[in-house]
């Protein structure tokens, strides 16, 4: 066995040199070929195929069994070496399919994934494509579906503007028929108030004026301004005749004329009564100075006429009377601008206000410094009552903007006029002149406003009547303090000394209104509300009982603001009464005034005590006069 083992690894190490590199045929002998050294190639399949199956086989040779042996092992060692290689050679070659496989499965599945991605990527295009057509149409039709809404919108706005147009050539149509039908009613109005005009115009006839003994000069003013408002009248008609309809504006002034046409015939029927009741009274003065005359001539005492034991507690009933009917016609007047003293709508509200400062602002600016303004603010104040457009606040304004304009202003003007007499005039005295002569001058051209001035100044103060109002039985202590002139508030009634300032400017005013008669005038004839109605004002003042505090010092204030005008009108019946207000009237006042109101009393006697002696020289001469008129009296008689 060893020396076998040693032959083994001979060949082992052989086989390994590169000399022992050969190829052993184990059918070498068969052939009867030698061995060669030549070297040939192992890993050559063919010439191993070619080794192993001859072509001839050869002669069978003996050889040894050692040699059979060696051959026998050679053989096997080759088979098991070709079966190994063909082994290797079968796994080379599944491995290679594997490879393959595998290789081309991973292909396959990239190509699948490939395929996928293209597909996926496709299907993208495809629905972005998609996305985007179905985002075009959904815009296409949001385009459409927004001109349909806009055409729609478009026909609602069309519809709704051939509504409106129609509506509107309705509604032309029913202001076409209601301005002819009002057209036509102001036609009608205007011919009435044509024939009312030129009715009332005939009472101002010179041959009809001549009847009533006026003046020739007031005569010829009224006959003036009646042909004056007829013209205006007839000026206004005269647009009709060409087929139009008066307007607002010309019924305005139509209406107007007529009331300045009424006032006019009121004022001239007011001074036939002044005329009538003057004579009246001439006649009744002289029937009483001829009967003091004799009583002078018989010697009797000046002032032999006493007082009555009882003096009246209230007014006379014509007073009275007087007084009611022009707070009547205040009242009416205020019903007569009630919707546009109570607007609904902005506009007329607007105007209100544009109106009442139109006319209290200028009031406003009276005072006892306007000086050369007063013609100005009279001028303003008669332009608005006249239905002129004035300018106030940088707006112009008109009353005839409104058919209550002229009620509404002439109604806040006179309370303006009172309110500035227990204000201004009761904290300036002086300030009651120029106060008063812009209100005479109003008064003067517009009538109505000194009625309505009065109004105010009795309700404000009921001395001014003069009147004592009664308390009525169940009337709140507060009412009557309002009634006699008081004001009363949540915090109570005012002081007296406040009550008797307001009461003072208001008497001041009225003393002033009733002797002043506005400088620039051009109509002829005396102060609309003269001083007659101041000397009954103070007759009917002496018949009545004094009241403390109040009486003295009403009686001082008017006496020191138109004492002087009322000397050079009434001369000695002027001094009569202050004698009798002196010695007989004023022990009165002292005995119904206590010792803390002694104040005003205290005035009252200074001044009459300052103005007792021309009286005394009056009185001398009056005398005189009348002893040489009696003496001619009876000598007539005599000689008669």
């Amino acid at each position: 066995m060893p020396a076998e083992n040693l032959r083994w690894e001979t060949l082992q190490a052989l086989k390994n040199s590169p000399k022992g590199s050969i190829t052993f045929d184990p059918y070498w002998s068969e052939r009867g070929e030698a061995v060669s050294d030549e070297v040939k190639d192992d890993n050559s399949e063919t010439d191993v195929s070619e080794a192993s199956s001859p072509a001839t086989l050869p002669a069978m040779s003996l050889l040894s069994p050692k040699a059979m042996e060696t051959a026998g092992h050679i053989i096997r060692f080759e088979e098991e070496h070709r079966e190994k290689a063909k082994m290797a050679l079968r796994l080379r070659q599944e491995t290679q399919e594997k490879l393959v496989a595998a290789a081309a499965s991973s292909e396959s599945e990239q190509l699948k994934r490939f395929e996928e991605f293209m597909e996926l990527k496709q299907r993208q295009e495809y629905q972005s494509m998609r996305d985007m057509m179905e985002r075009e149409t959904k815009e296409s039709i949001g385009r459409q579906e927004k001109l349909k809404e806009e055409q729609r919108h478009r026909i609602k706005i069309l519809n709704l503007r051939v509504r409106e147009l129609e509506q509107q050539r309705l509604r032309e149509e029913e202001l076409e028929r209601q301005r002819q039908v009002e057209g036509r009613e102001r036609l009608r109005s205007l011919n009435t108030i044509q024939g009312e005009i030129l009715q009332l115009n005939q009472l101002l006839e010179p041959s009809t004026l001549n009847k009533t003994e006026l003046p020739a000069g007031s005569l010829s003013s009224y006959s003036t301004r009646g042909n004056q408002l007829c013209s205006q009248v007839s000026e206004v008609v005269r647009k009709t005749a060409e087929g139009e309809f008066p307007s607002v504006e010309d019924m305005t002034v139509a209406e107007r004329a007529l009331h300045e046409m009424r006032a006019l015939i009121r004022l001239m029927q007011e001074e036939v009564v002044k005329v009538q009741e003057k004579k009246k009274k001439d006649r009744e003065e002289e029937e009483a100075q001829r009967k003091i005359e004799f009583s002078v001539f018989w010697c009797k005492p000046l002032h032999a006429k006493r007082l009555p034991t009882g003096l009246q507690n209230s007014a006379e009933d014509s007073t009275v009377k007087w007084s009611k009917e022009l707070q009547h016609s205040a009242a009416q007047c205020v019903q007569a601008f009630e919707h546009l003293n109570s607007p609904k709508d902005a506009q007329t509200k607007k105007l209100k206000l544009e109106l009442q400062k139109a006319a209290t602002i200028p009031v406003s600016q009276i005072s006892s410094n306007s000086g050369s303004q007063l013609r100005e603010i009279f001028d303003k104040i008669d332009k608005l009552l006249s239905g002129r457009a004035v300018v106030s606040g940088g707006k112009s304004v008109s009353t005839s903007q409104h058919p209550q304009g002229l009620d509404f202003v002439s109604y806040k003007l006179a309370e303006k006029f009172v309110k500035q007499g227990e204000e201004e005039v009761a904290s300036h005295h002086e300030a009651a002149f120029p106060i008063a002569v812009v209100a005479s001058g109003v008064w003067e051209l517009h009538p109505r406003v000194g009625e309505l001035i009065l109004a105010h100044l009795h309700k404000k103060c009921p001395y001014s009547v003069p009147h004592y109002p009664p308390m009525k039985e169940g009337t709140p202590v507060e009412e009557y303090q309002r009634i006699l002139g008081y004001r009363v508030d949540d915090s109570g009634v005012e002081g007296q000394d406040s009550f008797l300032k307001r009461m003072s400017g208001m008497i001041r005013l009225y003393a002033a209104m009733i002797q002043l008669r506005w400088p620039y005038s051009s109509r002829q004839g005396s102060v609309p509300h003269g001083l007659n109605h101041g000397w009954r004002w103070l007759a009917q003042m002496l018949n009545m009982e004094p009241l403390a505090d109040i009486t003295a010092t009403l009686l001082f204030d008017f006496l020191e603001v138109c004492g002087n005008a009322l000397m050079k009108q009434y001369q000695g019946q002027f001094w009569k009464l202050i004698l009798l207000l002196k010695e007989e009237y004023f022990p009165r006042i002292e005995a119904v005034t206590s010792s803390g109101q002694m104040g005003s009393v205290i005035r009252l006697k200074q001044f009459l005590e300052v103005r007792d002696q021309p009286p005394m020289l009056w009185q001398f001469w009056w005398l005189l006069s009348t002893l040489v008129r009696v003496s001619k009296t009876q000598m007539n008689r005599c000689l008669n």
